[in-house]
């Protein structure tokens, strides 16, 4: 007796006139390219406008969380302290943050010598606009809130308590950083907390700095060791003048999923 031979199977599909042999395809479909950069609505600032937005890779992870300054932006800003806030886009939501908020120092804060200069305090929060909101005076457990510190270990290595402010909470800075050594003012990175936990991510920068346009170049953040928020939490940040947008951005990033 011959032996048969194992043969592939094939589905047998009858047509008017003739009989067609239609064989399966193994070949995985190509993945969903996912990247792009995705922008929230449009906040009107000074002369000029901004938008958060989220840069993903082609598998969906973020590389950039940011906010793009139109060059009017920068120009008739007030001499009030305003703040301009910016809804994130929904595609950001893989990462803890809920919104960001632009502050217009116009001139500066203490401590005197260090950042009294006009600059920009850019918060990236982990908490919603309404939350941030109801950080005030007219709540009475405000001082104890704001003096409530987060574990050591929830804050990046090596940085100090320093002042409380209301809708913002404990800012906490870097004593080694250049600014904090003498050299000028140019940007830094800054904690914040409030009751407790820690709430935002804040690069800070001199307007005269920003007005440089400067390259895109990443500056590491010191990091904490444990995180409380569950999502992509940035090592680096950026700010830069995005030529091709005539934008300046200011973003987290180096993102990684903590």
């Amino acid at each position: 007796m011959k032996s048969r031979l194992a043969l592939p199977a094939v589905t047998t599909v009858a047509l008017a006139g003739g009989v067609v042999f239609a064989c399966s395809d193994s070949t995985p479909p190509h993945p969903v390219d996912k990247s792009g950069t995705f922008f929230g609505a449009v906040t009107q600032m000074a002369g000029g406008s901004g938008r958060a937005y989220v840069t993903l890779d082609r598998e969906g992870a973020p590389t950039d969380l940011g906010v793009a300054l139109t060059e009017g932006a920068l120009t008739g800003l007030p001499t009030t302290a305003p703040e301009f806030v910016f809804a994130l886009p929904a595609e950001a939501s893989v990462t803890p943050y809920k919104h960001a908020v632009v502050n217009w120092q116009p001139v500066g804060h203490p401590p005197p010598g260090v950042y009294n200069v006009p600059h920009f305090d850019v918060h990236f929060y982990m908490i919603t606009d309404q939350e941030r909101q109801a950080i005030t005076a007219a709540d009475p457990e405000y001082p104890a809130k704001v003096a409530r510190q987060p574990a050591a270990e929830f804050i990046g290595a090596g940085y100090a308590a320093g002042m409380g402010s209301e809708r913002m909470g404990l800012h906490w800075n870097d004593p080694t950083a250049p600014e904090r050594q003498g050299q000028p003012f140019t940007m830094t990175f800054i904690y914040g907390s409030y009751d407790g936990v820690v709430t935002f991510g804040e690069p800070m920068i001199a307007k005269s700095f920003l007005e440089t346009k400067p390259a895109r170049s990443e500056t590491p953040i010191k990091l904490p060791s444990k995180y409380a928020a569950t999502g992509y939490q940035p090592t680096t940040y950026v700010v830069y003048y995005d030529q091709p947008t005539k934008e300046y951005r200011v973003a987290l990033t180096g993102l990684v999923r903590r």
